[in-house]
């Protein structure tokens, strides 16, 4: 069946947005192909077409279990069969999930970087009759990605299980160098490269510089009266302003990491359906969610890059009515901002430093010690000369990635942990024992899936 026909029969359209025919096209003919086009652009079409047109199964990385649902829901009430490999699935249910992908005809299995890591499922997914491997929102497979998830690097892995098998790799916000990793990591062959324009002709972007945020907040959700999103930087920034803005007479609900999971869903369909107008959320909220009639992104804190605030801004106006983006800022916003992520990051002078601490750590002469081996025990390291641990760990990685020093393996992971309690009941647990918070919430932070799969994490890094 034709490209078209499949998207006039399942999609009811009858044409394609900028783009989406050439790429599919691409891949279609078995090329690599790597795609960056804004949110709302239409990435989904790129690789679902066509999986539907070649026989097989494709495999999806998508790194949020709500995106997966999102999609997976939207393909089965078409009538195509798909799976998502969600949290919550116990060990026989995979089991036979899996199996029904090797046997049942289904034309898409989803599932996150962390669920790959599972020998069940990599012992599975061999067996498959793969037709393409996608790998959505690929720029976290970049060490110099926004957002970083170190179980993307191994997806590599399903080049080695499948090579014959072409890969599609999809953005919204990809760097140049972000996309030279990429390409790298996921050994694509000869890739070709689409770039769609990121121009929204339809949307407002405004900073407000202001010392009084809560004046102009309500002056804009006054003003567009209709679905919007509200970005805070943490959890208990978004109960307090979506208090504030109930008490003002606001429809408004609040969704952070902290909730339960019937509460996200709960409050995620209300807002769906119009019974709530605003949603008040960390950056967790929005990817993959489709809600084509948002009329305000407002970030009520700075965004944590460029290319992030791209894509939550790209959220608004996708059914092509005006819409604003904006960002509401002060000077301390700056100040906190730059305390938070440039601190983490080790200068020239650090990283000069951190050598030189290595070598008197191990008794070594400054420029000896060629092709010697040694045991490190990173958290002595830091309390003996009073080094601050993320930045010292990061030193360390620069120096692994420029080949001056050659970190084991076993450096970056060695023990694999898994919450089996929800997100509530572990919070509950940190407010009766406030000794373990600083260590559950380094974990929290540092490691998506622990919630769903039993996750490599460094001990050493934690602890310190």
């Amino acid at each position: 069946m034709h490209p078209v026909e499949l998207l006039e029969r399942y999609w009811n359209h009858t044409s394609f947005r900028p783009l989406q025919e050439e790429i599919i096209t691409s891949v279609i003919e078995k090329n690599d192909v790597f795609v960056l086009l804004p949110t709302g652009g239409g990435k989904s079409l790129c690789f679902q077409i066509p999986a539907l047109i070649h026989e097989g199964i494709c495999i999806v990385i998508s790194p949020l279990i709500a995106l997966m649902k999102d999609q997976v829901n939207t393909l089965k009430q078409k009538g195509i069969k798909s799976i998502a490999l969600t949290s919550g699935i116990s060990y026989a249910e995979l089991d036979t999930l899996l199996d029904n992908c090797i046997y049942g005809n289904y034309k898409f299995l989803y599932l996150s970087p962390e669920r790959l890591q599972q020998p069940i499922v990599q012992e599975r997914i061999q067996q498959m009759n793969v037709s393409l491997i996608a790998v959505d929102e690929a720029h976290c497979i970049s060490q110099w990605g926004n957002d970083f998830r170190p179980a993307y690097a191994q997806i590599g892995q399903l080049r080695q299980w499948h090579p014959h098998v072409n890969v599609i790799a999809l953005t919204a916000t990809a760097k140049t160098e972000v996309i030279e990793d990429t390409i790298q990591a996921l050994d694509l062959l000869d890739p070709k490269l689409f770039k769609g324009s990121f121009y929204r002709a339809n949307v407002c972007f405004s900073v407000i510089k202001t010392n009084d945020k809560l004046f102009h907040l309500e002056q804009l959700l006054n003003k567009h009266k209709g679905s919007s999103i509200i970005y805070v930087r943490n959890r208990k920034g978004t109960e307090e302003l979506q208090n504030y803005l109930s008490g003002k007479g606001f429809s408004a609900a609040a969704y952070h990491g902290g909730i339960t999971n019937k509460d996200k869903q709960d409050r995620l369909n209300d807002w769906l359906n119009e019974r709530v107008s605003i949603m008040v959320a960390t950056t967790a909220f929005g990817m993959g969610i489709d809600k084509a009639n948002v009329s305000s992104v407002i970030h009520y804190h700075l965004p944590e890059s460029l290319e992030s605030y791209y894509q939550e801004a790209g959220r608004a106006g996708r059914n092509g009515a005006d819409a604003q983006a904006v960002i509401l800022t002060k000077k301390t916003d700056e100040d906190q901002l730059k305390q938070q992520f440039l601190g983490s990051l080790p200068s020239v002078a650090d990283i000069k430093l951190i050598y030189n601490k290595l070598c008197n750590y191990f008794q070594i002469s400054y420029g000896e010690g060629h092709q010697t081996v040694h045991q490190f025990n990173f958290k002595d390291f830091c309390k003996t000369y009073k080094l601050p641990a993320t930045k010292t760990y990061n030193a360390l990685l620069v120096l692994d990635r420029n080949s001056i020093i050659s970190l084991n393996q076993r450096f970056s992971y060695r023990t694999s942990i898994q919450f089996i309690c929800s997100n509530e009941e572990v919070f509950k647990y940190t407010e009766k024992h406030p000794n373990a918070e600083p260590a559950i919430k380094s974990l929290l932070r540092t490691y998506g899936g622990i919630f769903d799969f039993e996750t490599k994490v460094n001990l050493e890094l934690v602890a310190s």
